[in-house]
């Protein structure tokens, strides 16, 4: 990121998503206190770490023959009008023109436009961007660098778990920077690594999703890196979920060449229903109100 100070060590660890071969360090420039992936891949060879049943391609999934997407069901409903997880939260505004970077095989693109928005997506696996493609929307294929530019700016800008993965973050927000209207938002999403989940489990720790994850953020870092690329925080929501720390867990006690039975159910416990996120809320809550749920939601706008 162009610090003058030297790194320093954090921890070594590898792939832990899908057990690819690799073994990798987390360093911090002393200067800034951004940590990242050191060695870190290039955009040819980190496609290795995304085979094509990764999982994000698979969970973004939409069925063509059942668009539009159904409305949710009447006690989920209820229920998203008194829970706010923060993992998808946008500000109030009007539907208008939405890029997602990295929006994998499309779900929230599909999502979006059925609420009346005009979307379209980056997607860097080109086969998460045909299935994306399959639903009738524009996607480009390929880094966020190499995108065309928009001819109408964008109102809302949006990416979901995916500005970690990005090799060049400052090029690429500047990039997004012109590409937004003037009263236009970008929302991001990505681990907290200042949280103490990192702290506590280490290389175990989910939010690391090495090598694929190139830089880790906290509010502080995240802050310095938009502010440089012309961005002001205007809020960061802490999310109120804890997949983090079931995976991490999970992680934490899997057996030295495969997961035992109890660590394998801790991985996919936050993933199998819906309900379970309003069972664990009040938990949740709480360490949000801390920061320490291990997941942060960026809102920002340009500086004028």
């Amino acid at each position: 990121m162009g610090c003058i100070k030297k790194d320093e060590f954090v921890l070594t660890g590898k792939d832990r998503l899908n057990d690819l071969p690799g073994i990798f360090d987390i360093v911090r420039c002393k200067s800034c206190g951004l940590m990242r992936t050191n060695p870190r891949p290039s955009l040819d060879t980190i496609q290795f770490y995304y085979p094509e049943n990764y999982g994000p391609y698979l969970s973004t999934i939409v069925d063509v023959n059942r668009r539009p997407v159904t409305a949710d069901p009447f006690l989920k409903k209820i229920a998203k009008s008194v829970f706010q997880f923060n993992t998808g939260r946008i500000p109030e505004m009007r539907p208008g023109r939405m890029l997602e970077i990295g929006c994998a095989s499309g779900n929230y693109l599909a999502y979006m436009a059925d609420r009346g928005w005009n979307v379209t997506g980056i997607e860097l696996s080109a086969a998460a961007a045909r299935s994306a493609r399959e639903l009738g929307f524009s996607v480009y294929s390929g880094p966020v660098s190499n995108a065309p530019e928009p001819t109408t700016p964008y109102d809302l800008i949006v990416g979901w778990m995916v500005f970690e993965h990005l090799h060049h973050p400052v090029q690429s927000l500047i990039r997004l920077r012109r590409w937004l209207h003037k009263k236009g938002t970008l929302v991001l999403s990505m681990p907290n690594a200042g949280s103490a989940e990192l702290a506590f489990f280490k290389h175990d720790w989910h939010g690391l999703h090495l090598p694929a994850h190139l830089f880790h953020y906290t509010p502080a870092t995240i802050e310095q890196v938009l502010s440089r690329s012309g961005w002001r925080i205007t809020a960061i929501h802490h999310q109120r979920i804890l997949n983090n720390l079931f995976k991490s867990m999970g992680n934490r006690i899997s057996g030295p060449t495969d997961k035992t039975l109890l660590s394998r159910w801790l991985t996919a416990f936050p993933d199998n229903g819906w309900k379970r996120h309003y069972l664990l809320y009040p938990l949740a809550y709480l360490l949000s109100l801390f920061g320490q749920t291990g997941r942060m939601t960026i809102w920002a706008k340009k500086y004028k």
